[in-house]
């Protein structure tokens, strides 16, 4: 047992990040309503990133975070901020400021040398047991192969492509850091959610032809699709 009271150690935790393309309360308000109704389960009190970068003009903040708590969501971060006096409101509200991962980097005058070509090593994490329900599985940066069953209540996230060879009555994201090419495949497919880069379909969704079978999902011109899975 450690002689010390807390412990400092980095993780890593897939959040949903919400763009905000207007600043006035009442939009947004209507707006978030819409959106939670399509998945009430999904997105009710769920943590969330709020994006603030395609804002323009002035911004009441203190009014737009209390409509954002309003609809349930729980603003756990801000990014995208660029503006000062925007940036100085979201401080004073006691809110983190965020960058993510696609920001672009400040432009660098120095040319560095040429880096040598090097080949990257994709890893895949396999699950050779149940996931029971209450349980998340995250695979960073690579695949996720799941062997056996997945419950309901359970949870797959993987920033690559999903695999389950067993009954999957849980929830699947792949492509959790954005990649469109991400795939899910899945011998009996009866999820609560299915998703590939933030594009969703809840268990209504899903053909009735292709419930309980074999199936494979994936993303074209940006919609989810659905073929058998051969």
């Amino acid at each position: 047992m450690s002689n010390t009271p807390i412990e400092l150690k980095g993780s890593s935790f897939t959040l949903s990040v919400v763009h905000l393309h207007d600043a006035k309360p009442e939009v947004i308000r209507q707006a978030l309503e819409d959106k939670i109704a399509q998945a009430p389960a999904f997105l009710r009190h769920a943590p969330v990133v709020v994006n603030v970068s395609a804002l323009e003009g002035p911004v009441n903040w203190p009014q737009l975070q209390k409509t954002i708590a309003a609809s349930g969501l729980r603003v756990v971060g801000i990014s995208g901020c660029n503006d000062t006096e925007l940036k100085a409101e979201i401080e004073r509200a006691g809110l983190p400021l965020l960058k993510e991962g696609k920001e672009k980097a400040p432009r660098q005058v120095s040319v560095p040398e040429p880096a040598p070509v090097v080949t990257p090593v994709t890893k895949t994490r396999l699950i050779d047991m149940p996931v029971r329900s209450g349980q998340r599985i995250y695979a960073p940066h690579c695949d996720l192969i799941v062997t056996s069953h997945v419950s309901a209540g359970a949870e797959l996230i993987a920033d690559g492509n999903i695999h389950v060879y067993g009954m999957m009555r849980g929830r699947a994201l792949a492509g959790a850091s954005g990649d469109k090419e991400a795939q899910i495949f899945c011998t009996h497919l009866t999820p609560e959610l299915v998703s590939i880069a933030g594009e969703y379909w809840l268990s209504d969704k899903i053909p009735a032809e292709f419930y309980g079978k074999a199936a494979r999902l994936q993303l074209i011109n940006d919609a989810l699709t659905i073929q058998p899975l051969n």
